[in-house]
């Protein structure tokens, strides 16, 4: 393996797990507040195959798409290496969402079978209860951690409603 290998793999995973913190963010303090008129199509029964909240999903393709450009044509070092191994874990964590968020959990994608892995099963679980409630968990792939560590808290077994329902 050369370094450049190391590189891609070290920041893909950073890149992967980082999202999920961002997407938890933006999720709770954006799309639920500055963004809800777009995305509370995403909390009521879709009409149709797509939804206003689907714009949504691709605010952050541009910039993965940028850093593996960058990471295929720029001057060659640890920069670009870095670049285009962001760039990978952005769209592996994009690839990963689609599937178990708009297809495990919303059933949009024919992929129940991911059930059958019990994470996945709890996670789905974890991102239902967000919309019966509107509140947390807002992330979706660490949806089981924050509702068990809410619980391990004494937090309410569902959070009051948060604009959402």
């Amino acid at each position: 393996m050369t370094l450049s290998h190391a590189i891609w793999i070290v920041t893909a995973l950073a890149a992967f797990a980082a999202m999920e913190g961002w997407a938890a963010f933006l999720h709770g303090r954006v799309w639920h507040h500055a963004l809800w008129s777009v995305h509370r199509s995403h909390h009521a029964k879709r009409r149709g195959a797509f939804e206003r909240n689907d714009a949504l999903s691709f605010l952050h393709a541009p910039i993965a798409v940028g850093l593996i450009l960058y990471g295929c044509m720029g001057a060659p070092g640890a920069l670009r290496d870095a670049a285009f191994g962001f760039g990978l874990g952005m769209t592996a964590f994009g690839l990963a969402y689609i599937l178990v968020h708009d297809g495990l959990v919303h059933r949009r994608l024919p992929v129940s079978g991911l059930a059958r892995i019990p994470y996945l099963a709890r996670v789905r679980d974890a991102h239902r209860v967000h919309h019966s409630t509107g509140g947390p968990p807002y992330g979706l792939f660490l949806g089981p951690l924050v509702l068990a560590r809410r619980a391990a808290a004494g937090a309410p077994a569902a959070a009051p409603p948060q604009r959402a329902r």
